[in-house]
């Protein structure tokens, strides 16, 4: 199949971890039944809250080393060393089968990869935290988060929010229900537009 000629259209959210990207993802799909969340794939292993098939499908290392290596990912990237995630060209399949557009919610190279790919049937949205200090408490406010941890989500927030000119359109989470009707108004123009 083809990737690059199918017509549809995709949107692709992208955010620092705490920066409010899943909220706001969830909302937008409340917002249109035309859209599915593409559920990724990952090496990490599964938290006590998360649903394998609809938080993320959870597999081995080795497993998805393979799947790599049988060319299933559309995209995927290597986020921290040995922990990977991607997005299988099955759950595309599975999305369009349902007559839906999918929705992403991943990181930001991951986000860029697939631009490229789908171009002007995408769009891109990346989600800012007002601040690192304020991303920061976030982060500790979740009580999820061991020093170390929040150390290296808070150097690779610093390093994602350098790709925010990247993209489409750029959304400062500073009040989140601002945000979201942001993201719902930006999401209908793209839906609706030629």
């Amino acid at each position: 199949m083809s990737y690059e000629v199918m017509n549809r259209k995709m949107l692709i959210f992208s955010a620092p971890s705490g920066g409010g990207k899943t909220t706001i993802v969830k909302a937008v799909l409340k917002q249109f039944p035309e859209l599915a969340f593409s559920v990724s794939t990952t090496s990490r292993p599964q938290r006590p809250n998360e649903i394998n098939g609809v938080d993320y499908y959870f597999i081995s290392t080795e497993e998805f080393r393979k799947k790599i290596a049988n060319e299933e990912f559309i995209e995927w990237q290597e986020v921290y060393p040995g922990i990977y995630y991607g997005t299988l060209k099955s759950e595309l399949e599975r999305i369009w089968a349902l007559g839906k557009n999918p929705v992403f919610d991943i990181d930001v190279k991951g986000a860029l990869n697939l631009k490229n790919i789908f171009q002007s049937e995408s769009l891109t949205i990346f989600i800012q935290p007002p601040s690192l200090q304020i991303l920061e408490q976030r982060l500790r406010n979740r009580g999820t988060e061991t020093e170390e941890s929040l150390a290296r989500r808070l150097g690779k927030a610093a390093y994602e929010l350098t790709f925010a000119t990247y993209f489409d359109a750029v959304i400062v989470n500073d009040q989140l229900q601002q945000a979201i009707q942001e993201a719902i108004h930006l999401v209908a123009d793209f839906l609706h537009s030629i």
